[in-house]
């Protein structure tokens, strides 16, 4: 039973059951622009580390010698002149194209950043430029207290699971919080920061531990869906067990359509170093099949298996990230590699796989357990 932390909200979250969840796929709109430059600081998954501690993080600078820049003449075209091949009925205009705000997670941060007291403040609140906002690992703390502390007050606990659940859709929540529960004894056991101030210049939260980083950012940074890189994942080793296999379920569609030829094609031995999740702009090579070759048929599975990526999210977050998306131009840029030195039932459903181009990585490292990753943006933030 997935039970939300501070609320009568509950439903049973079951990974072998709740397969493709149904989720929108909304019309990209907008006009976000922005070169492909930028630093991020990765880490592997090691003993939980707080922030005065980042000897064991690696810094991954690109110079995008390689990369070439989006113009607003780019992302104009793009967005005023295409769409997705998608089914009739699955786009809808009439979303907000981000978020803002003035949006429920949003609100919901300031709130949370005005009851702060000045001591509180010194521990999880931090200018908005601040290094720890451009750091991700699959298992690390970004402020030493965890939500369940005394340190946070009973008030502010509730804010802060308003703020998860404002940034997720209603299946997404209960994944999160049973994925919480399962790896390192639930919600209580995961920290916060917020950076910069609401309402001057840009203003992010963000939670983070075993497993996870989410972020609620109102749109401060743009061109970058999510605010920037997110992490996702599970602790389980039986993939049938993990509560996102049903996202390898929508991968094991598209490889299973192949034909032989492209099978050896999308076929790449050991996968990358897990946080190598940089975008690398549109003179990049990316591992794995080309989209453009396949059918309509099969590019629509691909396209199914993007939705599933960003089912858990809420609409704001997913139409944003489809406008990127599109912004890098569109569906057919991308590339989908299945690692299959990974095989954990040895079953041919690949445990490890990655969809990538211009403006889009998604990495599911699905084996020993899920760690995966999601970076859409017009620019590494």
């Amino acid at each position: 039973m997935c039970l939300g932390p501070y609320s009568n909200h509950s439903r049973t979250v079951d990974a072998t059951r709740d397969v493709l969840p149904p989720t929108p796929l909304l019309l990209p709109a907008g006009n976000d622009t922005g070169s492909l430059s930028g630093v991020y600081i990765f880490q592997s998954e090691h003993p939980t580390q707080f922030p005065g501690d980042l000897t064991m993080a690696h810094e991954h600078t690109q110079n995008c010698s390689d990369c070439s820049e989006l113009s607003r003449r780019d992302f104009v075209r793009t967005i005023g002149g295409a769409a997705l091949a998608v089914g009739a009925g699955s786009l809808t205009s009439s979303a907000v194209a981000a978020p803002s705000a003035k949006s429920t997670a949003e609100t919901t941060a300031a709130k949370l950043y005005g009851s702060l007291s000045d001591a509180q403040k010194k521990m999880v609140a931090f200018g908005f430029d601040h290094p720890l906002r451009k750091k991700i690992s699959p298992n690390w703390a970004i402020t030493k207290p965890t939500i369940g502390d005394d340190f946070f007050t009973a008030e502010q606990r509730v804010l802060i699971d308003k703020v998860v659940r404002g940034m997720m859709s209603e299946d997404g929540y209960d994944r999160v919080m049973q994925q919480m529960e399962d790896d390192n004894g639930g919600f209580k056991e995961y920290h916060i920061a917020l950076f910069g101030q609401p309402g001057k210049g840009g203003f992010e939260f963000e939670l983070t531990g075993r497993h996870l980083t989410l972020r609620a950012d109102g749109n401060s940074v743009e061109g970058a869906a999510f605010g920037g890189p997110i992490v996702y994942g599970h602790g389980l080793s039986n993939p049938k067990k993990q509560l996102y296999y049903y996202q390898t379920q929508a991968a094991d569609k598209v490889f299973k359509s192949l034909d032989a030829k492209q099978a050896k094609a999308a076929s790449v031995g050991k996968e990358p170093k897990e946080t190598a999740v940089l975008l690398k702009g549109k003179k990049g090579s990316f591992p794995g099949i080309k989209v453009s070759e396949l059918s309509k048929d099969q590019q629509q599975l691909v396209l199914a298996t993007i939705k599933t990526v960003l089912s858990p999210y809420r609409k704001e977050d997913i139409q944003e990230a489809m406008k990127v998306l599109e912004a890098g131009g569109g569906l057919k840029t991308l590339n989908m590699a299945f690692y299959t030195a990974a095989d954990l039932d040895n079953d041919k459903v690949w445990d490890v796989w990655r969809l990538e181009g211009p403006t889009w990585v998604s990495y599911f490292r699905g084996a020993p357990h899920v760690h995966a990753y999601i970076n859409v943006g017009l620019k590494n933030v």
